[in-house]
């Protein structure tokens, strides 16, 4: 038998906010998996592409793979940056507040 830890769980409110965090989340990860799929898949084709039209010529697909490798850069760091600490968040209020 195993005993639960966790704190008792909160108003219907909060239960529902963080439910609705979760889902986000879940939501980006999918979104970015689609995404690192689409590039890998699209990359390779063009490096076939150019492997079968001009083998040791100008490698052409380095623009495609550094545009979009930026992108998905920053999608990878919109899903797994921290996400800010109520302290933070205070602080900037603070500063904003007129």
């Amino acid at each position: 038998m195993t005993i639960d830890m966790r704190s008792p769980a909160g108003s219907p409110k909060q239960e529902e906010e963080l439910r609705e965090a979760a889902v986000k989340r879940l939501r980006k990860k999918h979104d970015l998996q689609g995404h690192v799929l689409a590039f890998v898949t699209v990359n390779l084709l063009l490096n076939v592409v150019w492997l079968l039209t001009t083998p040791g010529g100008f490698y052409w697909p380095v623009f495609p793979l550094l545009g979009w490798g930026i992108g998905l850069a920053f999608n990878v760091w919109d899903v797994y940056a921290p996400a800010p600490t109520e302290e933070a968040i205070r602080r900037e209020m603070e500063r904003t507040r007129p």
